[in-house]
């Protein structure tokens, strides 16, 4: 029998037999990889594992419970989905069904306007079951375009996909469902279910069945809000049960996190009506974290080398052409002021403004490297379907650095922002980190490929130096030049993207930045953009879900709460907030005016880091009862001693470096 030789990640070989499959691949290796395997990577291209292999080829089997594992069972239960949907309501349109992350959706329009409701998604499960139960296979086949297009033929959304895709006007979406313009590849469950899909997908239905269905949203067609509305059912699917239970358990302790409800329960801030959509207002217990936040990032730029500068919320439009944002960023600023002396724009970045810092007099290399930094605000339009409490929000201040430097110093430079970068993370309480190293979209950037190339290197280097573990995104960095994203892991495992360092060499060139170098000619600096927090509002939503509200003793907008058992007890009470406040605590006292438990109760609530109780005892002797947050309560404390641990703990915090 003629044989195929393949190649395994590992560099190892297999023989198999002609017209084998990456199945047959997965059996020979072991039976646990054969029932793990969902799909295969075939040379870099994902395949289903029925199709057949040729000699030569290099061929990595894909697992459920890797991400891309997960990708080909969440799209696959997306087709299932969708299979259900059309089976319960027929005459229903589908439109697109991706996977996302920990999940997939897919939108619907259904017959007559009619809406899903929540007795319709436990109908649907129960039928999705029914169809994974039946194990039907995933049959995929390719079709000329006008071939798919009668198929196709009573789904407009699906026609309209296939025909962007057949003339080359395809969008990422579009390249998602079908991939290229050459043929038109479908997927058959039964003879009577069909969908488009570039694949791949599990080999039958019976693979899948560790699912959710979450919930049911809007969502314009292509995201046009002039498009027609439809329904997206959202869910989850995983590789065990284990994994389900442990990701609804998340979502459970997110919900609870959830830092638009803790925001309000806790007095933090609020979003008012009154301002429109995606404006915050902060409360003063809100306000006095910020201000910590502020002031710890101001002492620590002023520590490392940074020079304050202030810029204007709006700028005149010309501005903004030198600096490319209305070529390539137009859409994400707010609609132009007409005024008597020219076009005006709330400014979306404060870096053009920097760059007129620079360019305001002569400089030298003996100025480099030069650290601008500035709390900024800056106004992005987002759409309203997009808008999330503070995570994602039109009006928000960065904390924003530029840095202007020698290609000489650009390395060093880079490496000192990263370890800038994690002290500051360290010190408000994260540990886990990962960075990313963002390439040049095709599609979307401003200079030279020979420039990108550099500032990709730099970056690269600059990380391994630093010896940190990073992975690259293909095609994420937009614009003015490649980056690194440092992204962290909250308390209950949630990702979140936080710090940037951007490596820019080309808005210093559409500025004419110039500085006189050591040998008297004029050279052109290099340009960091670079945020930790990213934004202060961001960054105080992931801390609120980080600490569920509960924030570390030097952060926490009460320190401590003094509660007098009786009125008797007030006035020590009163001398005891007094001491607490001459330490630069901010402490305040609850009245015995109410039950004492109910007082307690009430601070609990609030998330305070000590609840200090004075009785008679405590009177005579100069002590006080200390309940901590989460920890035992402790009677006849010196009050010295009480202030001597809550200082020494609050430097502790603000050590972690």
């Amino acid at each position: 029998m003629a044989e195929i030789t393949i190649s395994l990640p590992d560099g190892s070989q297999r023989s198999l037999p002609a017209g084998a499959t990456a199945t047959t691949l997965a059996e020979s290796i072991g039976s646990r990889l054969a029932k793990a395997a969902v799909a295969a990577v075939v040379d870099g291209e994902e395949r289903d594992l029925g199709a057949p292999l040729a000699g030569g080829q290099q061929v990595a089997i894909v697992t459920a419970d890797s991400e891309a594992g997960r990708h080909v069972l969440r799209h696959s239960t997306a087709h299932v989905m969708a299979q259900a949907v059309t089976q319960l309501f027929p005459g229903a349109k589908f439109s697109i069904g991706p996977a996302i992350a920990d999940g997939f959706y897919y939108d619907f329009d259904l017959p007559g306007g009619r809406t899903f409701t929540e007795a319709d998604l436990a109908d649907i499960e129960a039928r999705m079951r029914d169809i994974i139960k039946a194990d039907q296979p995933f049959v995929r086949d390719e079709l000329a375009a006008a071939d798919a297009l009668r198929l196709f033929a009573d789904q407009p959304y699906k026609c309209e996909i296939i025909q962007r895709v057949s003339s080359g006007a395809a969008d990422s979406d579009d390249a998602a469902e079908l991939g290229n313009a050459e043929t038109i590849s479908i997927y058959r469950n039964t003879p009577e279910f069909v969908d488009l899909c570039r694949g791949p997908h599990v080999p039958s239905t019976g693979r899948l069945g560790h699912f959710k269905l979450m919930k049911v949203a809007g969502a314009y067609w292509r995201g046009n809000e002039k498009g027609p509305m439809l329904q997206r059912i959202y869910g989850t699917a995983w590789e065990s049960k284990a994994a389900l239970d442990q990701h609804l358990h998340r979502l459970e302790e997110a919900e609870k996190r959830d830092h638009r409800k803790l925001a309000v329960e806790l007095d933090l801030l609020s979003f008012p009506q009154q301002l429109g959509g995606g404006l915050a207002v902060w409360h003063p217990k809100g306000g006095i974290v910020r201000k910590l936040m502020e002031d710890y990032s101001r002492e620590r730029h002023l520590n490392g080398g940074y020079q304050f500068v202030f810029t204007p919320h709006l700028a005149n439009g010309n501005l903004f052409e030198t600096s490319g944002h209305l070529s390539w960023y137009k859409d994400g600023m707010y609609p132009p002021m007409e005024m008597d002396n020219g076009t005006y724009y709330p400014k979306p970045m404060n870096c053009p403004m920097h760059c007129l810092i620079f360019d305001s007099r002569q400089r030298s290399y003996r100025e480099l490297p030069l650290r601008l930094f500035e709390l900024g605000t800056v106004y992005r339009y987002e759409r309203a379907g997009t808008l999330h409490g503070l995570m994602r929000i039109r009006g928000f201040t960065q904390d924003d650095s530029h840095i202007y430097c020698t290609e000489e110093q650009l390395q060093d430079e880079i490496i000192s922002l990263l370890d800038f970068v994690m002290s500051v993370l360290r010190a408000f309480g994260f540990t886990d980190f990962t960075a990313n190293l963002s390439t040049k979209d095709p599609q979307k950037y401003v200079g030279t490929d020979e420039n990108w190339e550099r500032a990709t290197e730099a970056l690269r280097m600059s990380l391994e130096k630093y010896d940190l573990d990073y992975k690259i995104k293909e095609g994420d960095a937009a614009f003015y030049g490649p980056k690194i994203d440092i992204d962290v892991k909250d308390a209950i495992g949630r990702t979140w993207q936080l710090s940037t360092i951007q490596c820019d060499f080309n808005l210093p060139e559409r500025f004419g930045l110039e500085y006189v170098g050591a040998d008297n000619n004029r050279h052109r600096p290099i340009m960091l953009h670079r945020a930790l927090f990213g934004s202060i509002e961001r960054f105080f939503g992931v801390l609120i879900e980080h600490y569920a509200g509960a924030f570390p003793t030097w952060l926490a907008p009460l320190q401590a709460r003094v509660l007098p058992v009786a009125e008797a007890h007030q006035h020590y009470a009163e001398e005891v907030m007094a001491r607490l406040h001459q330490e630069g605590l901010r402490v305040d006292l609850a009245e015995a005016n109410d039950q004492l438990g109910k007082r307690i109760r009430a601070a609990k609530m609030e998330k305070i880091p000590y609840v200090l109780v004075v009785g008679d005892d405590d009177v005579a002797v100069g002590t006080l009862g200390v309940n901590p947050r989460g920890g035992e309560v402790e009677r006849g404390v010196a009050l010295d001693e009480f202030v001597r641990r809550v200082v020494d703990e609050v430097r502790a915090q603000l050590a972690v470096v």
